[in-house]
């Protein structure tokens, strides 16, 4: 966020219109999110599941801390009630699973086993994960979708690309022979 602050400057733009120039600068920011999810994995010694939870579950709450803590804190701790606070604590959970997602395949990507037929997969669906905020912004302007609905529509992509990312893990794991290994446990 700092980097978007300081080297992206925001454009006023007409309700209805989109800033295609700014939202194309925040999908190059999160392409930095998965360099630094990268270099978590990488540098991680241990087994992978510890590395996808500490990546994942870190850089989430560093987004959560940095993003969405302070207006929770503070808004919703006031005397009138606004569906914008339960809409950002919603927002916060997709998160969460969003990042697990993103280090889950970031983890099978620096894999050196894995099949050459899945990767195209793995790459998409990251490029997937890092402009699907962008993606978000476009429908929810293009077709005057609701804030509600935008995040409905999160939700879904979400959950897709978590059930395939999910489908991947357990077939790497299966190739690799270790599920029901002890030695994994």
């Amino acid at each position: 966020m700092i980097i978007l602050a300081t080297f992206f400057p925001t454009y006023e733009v007409p309700e209805g219109k989109i800033d295609l120039h700014g939202e194309l600068m925040k999908g190059a920011v999160e392409l930095f999110d998965l360099i630094g999810i990268f270099v978590i994995i990488s540098q991680q010694i241990g087994r992978g599941d510890l590395k996808i939870l500490v990546a994942g579950v870190g850089w989430a709450m560093a987004e959560l801390v940095s993003m969405r803590l302070l207006p929770l804190w503070v808004g919703a701790r006031g005397i009138e009630f606004s569906w914008q606070y339960i809409q950002l604590s919603f927002e916060a959970n997709i998160s969460l699973v969003h990042h697990i997602i993103m280090a889950v395949l970031i983890w099978m990507w620096t894999r050196n086993n894995i099949e050459k037929s899945v990767l195209p997969l793995i790459i998409s669906l990251l490029l997937l994960c890092s402009s699907k905020q962008t993606l978000l912004e476009l429908v929810g302007t293009m077709f005057h979708v609701s804030s509600f609905g935008i995040l409905g529509i999160n939700v879904i992509v979400t959950l897709l690309v978590g059930m395939v990312t999910t489908q991947l893990y357990i077939n790497l794991c299966i190739q690799d022979n270790s599920w029901g290994n002890p030695k994994y446990h």
